[in-house]
């Protein structure tokens, strides 16, 4: 099973991203995502054993008890990579959560299946962008866009992807719902000793 933790866009956004696409000039090659495809990867595992998912999608839980929903913030538009030809153009998302989200999955995929598991994802550092397009032959650039779009975060999923000659098919496995308790919890232990003295 092809894997990977995602978060998916609001229609708001997603119509905002899909006029934005509209810019691409599709004979020039150019090739959009479709929009109801639009989301923000946050860890890449490729292929994974359907096995695996026993650990997964409990760790997709336990993940959304620690980190509360958060404000995301659509900024503008970039190049993978900068200079030279690029491959693929993107969306800048911000948000305080996805850094957390991210690197609680990295660290608990690691924990749980080891380091081969992260082989997929490779080093780079991660970098919040939601793709529009990629580059499948010589192409211009598109000119850069600004959004100043927010829109509130409230859960990730884990998704199965598959591979199709018409491009990749995606199946939404298990959401997880963010409720940032642990930090609730924290702060009403904090308020309860507070009172007593």
């Amino acid at each position: 099973m092809r894997l990977f933790y995602a978060i998916f866009l609001p229609e708001n956004v997603r119509r905002a991203l899909e006029e934005a696409q509209e810019k691409v000039p599709r004979y020039k090659g150019w090739k959009e995502v479709p929009p109801h495809q639009l989301h923000l990867t946050l860890l890449f595992l490729g292929e994974r054993p359907e096995g695996d998912l026993e650990d997964l999608i409990p760790l997709g839980h336990r993940l959304g008890r620690k980190v509360p929903p958060f404000t995301a913030s659509l900024r503008g538009t970039g190049y993978f990579p900068n200079e030279g030809a690029p491959r693929v153009w993107f969306a800048k998302a911000e948000g305080e959560g996805f850094s957390l989200l991210a690197r609680g999955l990295r660290e608990g995929v690691k924990e749980i299946l080891g380091e081969a598991a992260l082989e997929a994802e490779g080093e780079r550092a991660f970098k919040p962008h939601i793709t529009l397009a990629r580059r499948k032959a010589p192409a211009p650039r598109v000119p850069p866009l600004v959004f100043g779009l927010t829109w509130p975060v409230s859960e990730f999923a884990l998704v199965r992807s598959e591979l199709k000659p018409r491009g990749p098919v995606y199946t939404i496995l298990e959401k997880f719902p963010l409720r940032g308790e642990h930090g609730r919890e924290q702060e009403e232990g904090l308020r309860e000793r507070a009172e007593d003295h």
